[in-house]
């Protein structure tokens, strides 16, 4: 009996522990969004849930905001950027004044609340590898994403997972526009 509860305060511990660390690190984890780059879909010190495990099924969709990682190196997790998927992977993004072209058409969206003042790296046009995302913020006037050259693409390996609810402000509670 004694060896019993024994054998069940470990296992319980372990599962804490799980729980704990795994799912935080793994599977869901709270980021707050820093800035107005993805005004006016999301705040500045909007509290998010992002979802983890999507990214390596190949779920990541266009519109998708994501949560990523400036360099290879994402242990470092206190910096990271939020943005939203525009091209993917195996397409072609050209941005020409406020027009973005996917492989020559016309995008089709209505996310950005402000106009873009340049079209950086992709006033050509920039082919997406195999597992590399153009995104953008909404707030494209203030937003440093992919048509800088100090972002540029993002691979999938610096993709930390997509955003799937807002929790603070509770008065927005819910999820957030795709």
């Amino acid at each position: 009996m004694k060896k019993k509860k024994i054998a069940e305060g470990i296992a319980f511990l372990v599962i804490s522990a799980l729980l704990l660390f795994g799912v935080p690190r793994y599977v869901m984890e709270r980021v707050i969004v820093d800035g107005g780059s993805m005004e006016t879909t999301l705040q500045n010190q909007d509290n998010l849930l992002v979802e983890k495990v999507s990214r390596y099924f190949g779920a990541l969709d266009r519109f998708d905001i994501i949560v990523f990682y400036p360099n290879e190196e994402f242990k470092e997790e206190d910096k990271y950027y939020i943005k939203r998927i525009i091209g993917l992977p195996g397409e072609t993004v050209q941005i020409k004044g406020q027009t973005i072209l996917i492989n020559g058409e016309p995008l089709e969206e209505s996310f950005g609340s402000s106009e873009m003042e340049t079209a950086g790296i992709a006033a050509e046009p920039v082919l997406l590898g195999e597992e590399e995302y153009f995104v953008l913020g909404d707030n494209r006037a203030v937003s440093i994403d992919s048509r800088s050259s100090s972002v540029g693409t993002v691979p999938l390996s610096r993709i930390g997972g997509k955003i799937v609810i807002r929790i603070f402000p509770f008065r927005k509670l819910g999820t957030v526009d795709k």
